[in-house]
């Protein structure tokens, strides 16, 4: 990670009040918002976990769809203006509260027995958040998802396919570090995720699609 979650909440606690406009003017983020939505299709029965909510672009699309949506976010700033955002639009079934990708502050696997309201996780959504962690980083925080046992899980992100331009980045390289697909991909496996869409929106933006997988994402020998 090149800055620490401290450094990036405050950046952007600094930038809430005009994320919305900025990311909105750009065809990829808007790109990967409706196919991630697209993609998570959630049931009336399915409680969400959107990690990196920000200002709930992705969970409050997905809300009226959902038992519930319970958003994650490291920037208070952010998550203010996704609860105001629900409050106007009248959204009840929506909670957002801190949580990192490694630490999603949902419960475990264990207490959702207890407590299937509070721990319980159907689906996992992400856009645009986890190319801010570094490869390493990356793998754990998926190990993380993988060990909430959602069903399906939806990454939306700054993603490299293939030899992408490096003098000519569409992102930020002083505090992004974006990975390749393939890395992505692996990790997915690894955890136990069997890759089942992948969507270039440009060939520095994606969103992956990954299933749960009966024998832990690998074929199993003959």
């Amino acid at each position: 990670m090149k800055k620490t979650i401290d450094e990036h909440a405050a950046r952007f606690d600094s930038i809430a009040g005009e994320y919305d406009d900025s990311q909105n003017e750009t065809e990829e983020y808007r790109a990967c918002v409706s196919l991630v939505v697209e993609h998570a299709a959630p049931t009336p029965e399915d409680v969400v976990l959107d990690l990196g909510c920000g200002t709930g672009a992705i969970g409050l699309s997905l809300a009226d769809s959902a038992k519930r949506v319970l958003g994650r976010d490291v920037s208070e700033g952010m998550m203010d203006q996704a609860r105001e955002k629900a409050r106007e639009a009248g959204i009840e079934n929506v909670e957002f509260e801190y949580g990192t990708f490694r630490e999603p502050n949902v419960g475990s696997a264990e207490t959702a027995r207890v407590d299937a309201r509070d721990a319980r996780v159907d689906i996992v959504v992400s856009n645009f958040a986890m190319h801010h962690l570094a490869d390493a980083e990356k793998r754990e925080a998926i190990h993380a998802i993988a060990a909430l046992n959602p069903r399906r899980f939806v990454l939306g992100d700054v993603m490299l396919f293939g030899d992408s331009d490096a003098e000519n980045p569409l992102y930020s390289p002083e505090v992004d570090d974006p990975a390749t697909v393939g890395l992505l991909a692996d990790a997915l496996t690894d955890a136990g995720f069997a890759l089942t869409a992948v969507e270039m929106v440009h060939e520095q933006f994606g969103v992956l699609v990954a299933e749960r997988s009966p024998n832990g994402g690998r074929d199993v020998p003959e």
